[in-house]
């Protein structure tokens, strides 16, 4: 069945009961399909064009502004409200939006949209009463269904075009990998535009019947409130979210006990946090894996097959490589490219076939570009990104084999490595840190702690600390942005 044939058919399955809380209000299935009706028949009297941005706070909104999207046979387009006005407007014009979705907080926010951009502001809409019901759009496999933008961490944005195949099919793969079902309830801290909250913890709950509580901005005491009151059975999270948990006063030992399914996803989950999280709550944090090209879950680390550092075997139809520099595959326990094959994999960037040809191999399987290695039992383990990765003395290392000792570390929160020229060995390592509240600094002391673990080749040259480590929006630690604050200090 269609994506949005699933969504719908649960609305008329659930009329009078909760599947959607949120800051706001309380959904059931009536006002989730009334709501949809009436952006659907706004949308088509102001807008003509295929893609339709939608610019809204986790919550139930973004279905109804998603369902209403696919019924007219539209594509939706994401925007992440954290990205720069002039990011914001670059998707919007590179997707060719007339209208954006939006709510008018988000518009303070973000500030004034282009001015030859609409705003259909559901805030401002009254839902009440039933429009006249227009038949849905007939949309097939390969219909786009979402151009969702990626992080603009390496040039300006992309546009991962995703089909309502790829989207349907990662839904499916990730049911029947960890059995969820209508019985199970999502606490959905992730944004929406993320890749891992639409598809995961709002399009699955929705297709498969499954409540979901939703929080428009992540904060540690809030989440602890709703664990107590909704009792989530899946919850799912980036790293400094498990560590801000973690380090809350709120937290009490029992919180988590509903949660069968606690997953990290986004970057490596530090030994502190995993083994913190374990101690304090009895929660064993299993690590997954995705892209926003893949739709994204790949992998998942099941409950019952938890191995500490790797983010599990690959989902249902989901076939992995892991090739050297020239393409040839390697054995198990070897590191090399990760590459990935399935229904999931997306169509394409968003007018760029020149970028989009060379990321997928002769075998048609996508490059990751992250580097990797399976066991013998298939479990895949991420080590590094090929970019990132840093050539020291002729030897490869990886920036997160340092990172994860420095967090070790009593006086370090966060911490990225980037390399730094240097002419006797090609690179080095340096390291940038946030510091634990009230910690005080020493580099030498940090130096001397990688010292005791690392080769000493890997140990960092120097050490620096910030206030605030650059992330983007979704948490990770730019890694690039250090590069440049590291260039500047070097030509200052």
């Amino acid at each position: 069945m269609r994506l949005l044939q699933s969504i719908l058919k649960t609305w008329r399955r659930n009329l009078f009961r909760s599947l959607i809380v949120d800051d706001f209000r309380s959904w059931r299935g009536i006002d989730l399909q009334v709501a949809s009706w009436h952006v659907q028949k706004k949308l088509k009297s102001i807008d003509d064009s295929d893609h339709v941005g939608v610019m809204l706070p986790t919550s139930g909104l973004f279905p109804v502004a998603a369902t209403a999207i696919w019924a007219l046979g539209k594509t939706i387009v994401p925007i992440n409200y954290l990205l720069s006005p002039d990011e914001i407007a670059y998707i919007i014009k590179d997707a060719g939006l007339k209208t954006v979705i939006t709510v008018g907080p988000m518009l303070d926010l973000v500030g004034p949209l282009p001015e030859n951009v609409q705003e259909l502001r559901m805030d401002t809409m009254s839902f009440g009463g039933f429009p006249p019901v227009r038949r849905i759009v007939k949309r097939t496999e390969d219909s786009l269904a979402a151009l969702l933008y990626t992080s603009g961490t390496s040039g300006r944005p992309k546009g991962v075009m995703l089909s309502e195949g790829n989207i349907r099919s990662n839904v499916e793969q990730c049911c029947a990998w960890s059995g969820f079902n209508k019985s199970d309830s999502f606490l959905g801290l992730l944004p929406q535009f993320h890749s891992f909250g639409f598809t995961v913890t709002t399009m699955l709950p929705m297709a498969i019947g499954a409540k979901a509580v939703y929080v428009a901005r992540f904060n540690p005491r809030k989440t602890f409130d709703l664990l107590r009151k909704h009792r989530p059975t899946a919850m799912l999270a980036i790293p400094s979210m498990f560590n801000a948990l973690l380090n809350a006063k709120s937290g009490e030992e029992d919180d988590f006990s509903s949660v069968r399914f606690a997953v990290s996803g986004g970057e490596a989950l530090p030994d502190a946090v995993f083994e913190g999280m374990k101690q304090k709550f009895g929660l064993v944090i299993n690590e997954g894996y995705g892209l926003t090209e893949t739709s994204p879950v790949t992998n998942w680390c099941r409950p019952n097959e938890h191995r500490r550092g790797s983010v599990g075997m690959p989902v249902t139809g989901v076939t992995e490589r892991i090739v050297d520099e020239n393409g040839n595959d390697l054995p198990a326990c070897e590191d090399g490219e990760v590459r990935i094959t399935g229904p999931n994999i997306m169509q394409g960037y968003y007018h760029l076939p020149e970028e989009t040809a060379e990321v997928f191999d002769d075998k048609g399987y996508f490059r990751t570009g992250d580097m990797g290695q399976l066991d013998e039992d298939g479990f895949l383990y991420i080590t590094g990104r090929i970019k990132e990765m840093l050539i020291i003395g002729g030897e490869n290392v990886f920036p997160r084999e340092i990172e994860e000792v420095l967090v070790k570390h009593e006086s370090v929160s966060a911490a990225g490595v980037v390399g730094r020229p240097d002419l006797s060995r090609g690179e080095v390592a340096v390291a940038f840190v946030e510091l634990v509240d009230g910690a005080e600094f020493s580099e030498q002391a940090l130096r001397s702690w990688c010292r005791e673990t690392l080769a000493t080749f890997k140990v960092p040259k120097s050490v620096i600390v910030l206030d605030e480590l650059p992330r983007n929006p979704t948490g990770k630690i730019m890694r690039r942005e250090l590069s440049a604050l590291l260039e500047e200090e070097m030509s200052s």
